[in-house]
């Protein structure tokens, strides 16, 4: 349901919370969920109309609720002018920062003509990148099973807890022989954990661990790479995380919802290439609204895992063109 209109000098906030099914059951270690629950922010100005959409995360307090009444809270600003340079003064990096920031992006190359790659300063147009998909935690012949029917694409993500890891890569191993794997264990391992399992998913042939241990243990991890790069997800927000992550992680996991929006992803992107970090992309469960701007993120990035819409069983029309592993840029009536 759309939040009432805050009108001003004919510019406007609309928000709403919308609901997806999951293609059946997504879990992590941390938890499960059957739908995708967004919130959208759009701002009307004139003819015009910007977009931006997030998913408010329990990991770092956020509901659904209190997003959208963050968002409704900002509508004075936004009818008053509110603009990205701005914007991070008035609300804090999450969830509604995110879906706002990428609607005044949205609203500025629907009212200037320039699509958002030329505003946001990128060399040329954004191409196809090809993306990861995720697997979901389950046990070793449900894990199987999915790897089965996905092994034709070429990266594979493996959502892990903190027990029977070994035996649920080597099945996924066995069903998709050619795929790439990574490993995701959402903060869900000790650091015994990680030296034990590292070795072995090497072999396994595992080209990323991502976040192995809790954000608050970072401390703990070497300060020299193991047999399997790690890749810093919750651990890394803005700009502000990076310091403490050099050496102990090798890539760090960009996502917009952390960022709060792409201004501070590109930032992030150009501080953490700048510190010798790779750049992995990755998303929420969302739909292809959620994923377009982070497709600009995503170009030329180490690894991408877009998936998102993957992963519902009906995205938004109209959504991005997913054509194999390949996502492709979003076309102007989507975003951008």
């Amino acid at each position: 349901m759309s939040s009432p209109a805050f009108t001003r000098k004919g510019r406007f906030l609309l928000v709403r919370c919308e609901r997806f099914p999951i293609q059946g059951e997504f879990r992590i270690a941390r938890g499960s969920k059957t739908e995708a629950v967004v919130v959208v922010a759009e701002i009307h100005d004139g003819g015009a109309v910007g977009r931006g959409e997030a998913v408010p995360y329990a990991r770092y307090g956020e509901t659904p609720e209190a997003v959208v009444a963050t968002l409704e809270g900002a509508a004075a600003a936004v009818a008053d002018g509110l603009d990205r340079n701005t914007l991070a003064g008035l609300l804090p990096a999450g969830a509604a920062r995110n879906a706002l920031d990428c609607a005044l992006w949205d609203l500025e190359a629907k009212q200037t003509g320039q699509p958002v790659w030329q505003r946001a300063g990128l060399a040329s147009p954004p191409q196809p990148v090809a993306t990861a998909f995720t697997l979901s935690l389950g046990t070793p012949e449900d894990m199987a099973d999915a790897a089965r029917a996905a092994c034709w694409r070429p990266l594979l993500k493996l959502k892990l807890d903190g027990e029977g890891v070994l035996e649920r890569v080597r099945a996924v191993r066995m069903a998709a022989p050619q795929s790439r794997l990574i490993a995701d264990a959402n903060e869900a391992w000790t650091l015994n954990q990680l030296n034990r399992y590292a070795p072995d998913l090497a072999a396994l042939g595992v080209i990323l661990i991502e976040q192995p241990l809790p954000a608050a243990d970072d401390d703990r991890l070497p300060t020299t790479p193991g047999p399997v790069p790690l890749a810093a997800d919750e651990s890394c927000h803005g700009r502000d995380s990076l310091d403490r992550l050099v050496g102990r992680y090798q890539l760090v996991n960009i996502k917009l919802d952390k960022t709060g929006g792409l201004t501070e992803a590109l930032g992030l992107k150009a501080a953490a290439e700048a510190a010798g970090f790779g750049i992995m992309v990755g998303c929420m469960v969302a739909t292809s609204l959620a994923m377009a701007p982070a497709l600009l993120v995503a170009q030329n990035a180490a690894v991408v895992d877009l998936d998102g819409p993957l992963l519902l069983a009906t995205d938004r029309s109209p959504g991005l063109r997913y054509e194999g592993a390949l996502v492709h840029p979003p076309e102007p009536a989507l975003w951008g």
